[in-house]
């Protein structure tokens, strides 16, 4: 018997009446947003003007600006520290938290504690411990040591926010190589003993071979959120971006060029289109580097 077309219309129709509230969703916030930022990329709207087509000269003005490479040159150094410690930490640390020993568990929830914990909250918790008068420089100053100037020093100030940003991840990558490492088979690692492999060369051959593809993800993640870093920098630099704003990052930049009732939201939606870019190129970067490990 043939189906009627009431029905095969409606067979038709049913996938996408429930895929409708999340494309409505999707289109209001993701797609909208991108089309309306990268069209006023090419014009030079301001916060209450509508500005008019520029065509590119807001990427022209992108490669005479000062505080465009220095925001680039933080973003980038972000990503050389940030990455490689939140590819290999959160491994060691899961190897060592999926360990069955008393008290385990307490461990496991402290590590993973600053995940759920807010970025504010975080972040001023860190600026009174280093402080000019914060606890850090109090126990540095007692020892013998004196006091560091972490949050005044321009370098000291962007590792500072490095760390915080490796400290608050370490739990979340670690429940992910916790996943990875449910999977590895036990006999590779028994076959690896009875050959006389010790720990760290079964960590080598073994662990990180079975847990590679986990580790790139970690890797594409991870370099994302450190090159579109903001809060720990805005909240440890302040709005300035430190001293002379030379640890202003690309994204503070995108904040503080196009908010405001002068704001050049023109520009600053240049400058989210170079953002983009060098993200997807990022994360094509990885992929690439583990396709060749993979040839």
């Amino acid at each position: 018997m043939a189906t009627p077309l009431r029905v095969r219309r409606q067979l038709a129709t049913s996938p996408w009446l429930f895929a409708a509230p999340g494309l409505l969703i999707t289109g209001a916030f993701v797609l909208y947003p991108f089309v309306s930022t990268l069209a006023n990329s090419f014009t030079d709207r301001r916060t209450l003007l509508p500005g008019r087509f520029v065509g590119l000269a807001n990427f022209r003005e992108l490669l005479h600006d000062d505080m465009f490479w220095t925001g680039l040159r933080n973003s980038v150094l972000y990503v050389l520290v940030v990455v490689p410690a939140l590819v290999v930490l959160p491994l060691l640390l899961a190897l060592l938290v999926r360990r069955n020993i008393p008290g385990i568990t307490f461990f496991r929830s402290a590590f993973y504690t600053p995940v759920v914990a807010s970025i504010v909250v975080v972040g001023l918790i860190w600026v009174w411990l280093l402080d000019e008068r914060g606890l850090v420089n109090s126990v540095l100053e007692t020892v013998g040591i004196g006091r560091i100037g972490f949050l005044s020093d321009q370098w000291l100030l962007l590792l500072s926010a490095m760390a915080v940003t490796v400290w608050k991840g370490l739990g979340y990558y670690m429940v992910i190589y916790l996943a990875a490492l449910a999977n590895v088979p036990r006999e590779l690692h028994e076959a690896a003993a009875v050959d006389g492999a010790g720990p760290v060369r079964r960590f080598l051959s073994v662990t990180v071979p079975a847990v590679r593809s986990t580790m790139v993800l970690v890797a594409a993640l991870s370099s994302v959120a450190a090159f579109k870093v903001f809060s720990e920098v805005y909240l440890m630099a302040g709005p300035s971006g430190g001293p002379a704003g030379e640890d202003t990052t690309l994204v503070m930049l995108v904040q503080r060029t196009g908010t405001g009732l002068t704001g050049r939201v023109g520009y600053a939606s240049a400058l989210s289109v170079v953002v983009f870019a060098v993200t997807v190129a990022l994360m094509l970067l990885v992929l690439r580097a583990d396709r060749r490990e993979e040839a």
